[in-house]
C-alpha cells in the first residue's frame, strides 16, 4: 500500500519530534515545517494531510489554512492548545476539518489521522470511485469521482468535510439527518454533545458557499427538533 505523506506544521521542534516518531512509526512519510509560511512552500499534491498549529510566529495556522484551501482540499487537522468553542469555530470557518486540544492522546491522534486520511484517500478526493453524478435541488450537481460540486453551472469550492456532509445528505434525498448521523457517518467518531457546534459550523460554512436562503433553507432544510435535510 502507498505511504501516506503527512506535513506536520509547528513551531515547537518537541512537538515535530512527536509527531514524527509516532507518524512514521505507524508507517506514514512525514515532512516538517516550523510555521505557516513554510508549510505553504511544501504544500503539494503529494501531501495527503496537514497537521497544523494555531499559534505560530508570521503566519498563524488560521491563516495557513485559509491560503490551504484556495489551492487544495487536503484534509486539515488543528493541533493546538486554544480550547474555547469560539476557537474551534474559527478553524471550522477558516477550512479546518478537524480539531484535537493539546496536550492530545497519542492513540486518539492515531486514530483521526488514519479515520481523516480514509476519507480523503480511500473514499475521497483521491479515491477513483465510479458512481454517477448527484443532482439535487435542481441546480446543484455532485460529480462523485472528481469530489466536485457545481451549481448553476459554476464550480463551487467546498473543503472535504462540507462536501462530505452535501454528498451524504444528496445520496438520501428524503432522509432527514439528525446532528449524531451527520457527525457519526461523516467524521466517523462516536457522537459527543459537544459535537454540535462542529456540526453546525460545517453546515452553516457549506450554506453560505451554496448561496443558501436562510429563510426558506431550499437548499439544506433545517427540520426544527429532528435534523437536516436536502430541499
Amino acid at each position: 500500500m502507498e505511504s501516506r505523506k503527512i506535513l506536520a506544521v509547528d513551531d515547537d521542534p518537541e512537538i515535530r519530534e512527536v509527531l514524527r516518531l509516532l507518524l512514521t512509526g505507524e508507517g506514514y512519510q512525514v515532512v516538517e515545517a516550523e510555521n505557516g509560511d513554510a508549510a505553504l512552500k511544501l504544500l503539494d499534491n503529494s501531501i495527503d494531510l496537514v497537521i497544523l498549529d494555531v499559534m505560530m510566529p508570521g503566519t498563524s495556522g488560521y491563516a495557513a489554512c485559509a491560503e490551504i484551501r484556495k489551492q487544495s482540499a487536503v484534509p486539515v487537522l488543528f493541533l493546538t492548545a486554544k480550547s474555547q468553542d469560539s476557537d474551534k469555530s474559527m478553524g471550522f470557518t477558516v477550512g479546518g476539518d478537524d480539531y484535537l486540544v493539546k496536550p492530545f492522546s497519542y492513540s486518539e491522534l492515531i486514530s483521526r489521522v488514519k479515520a481523516m486520511l480514509r476519507r480523503y484517500c480511500v473514499y475521497g478526493a483521491k479515491a477513483p470511485e465510479q458512481n454517477s453524478r448527484i443532482r439535487c435541488c435542481g441546480n446543484i450537481e455532485i460529480d462523485p469521482d472528481q469530489c466536485m460540486v457545481w451549481q448553476n453551472g459554476q464550480e463551487v469550492a467546498l473543503t472535504r468535510t462540507e462536501y462530505s456532509i452535501l454528498y451524504l445528505m444528496a445520496s438520501h434525498p428524503k432522509k432527514i439527518f439528525t446532528v449524531q448521523n451527520i457527525y457519526e457517518s461523516v467524521w466517523e467518531e462516536p457522537y459527543l454533545y459537544t459535537s454540535n457546534n462542529t456540526v453546525m459550523v460545517h453546515i452553516g460554512n457549506l450554506r453560505r458557499k451554496l448561496g443558501d436562503d436562510t429563510q426558506n433553507n431550499q437548499i439544506i432544510q433545517t427540520v426544527w427538533g429532528k435534523g437536516y435535510r436536502i430541499g
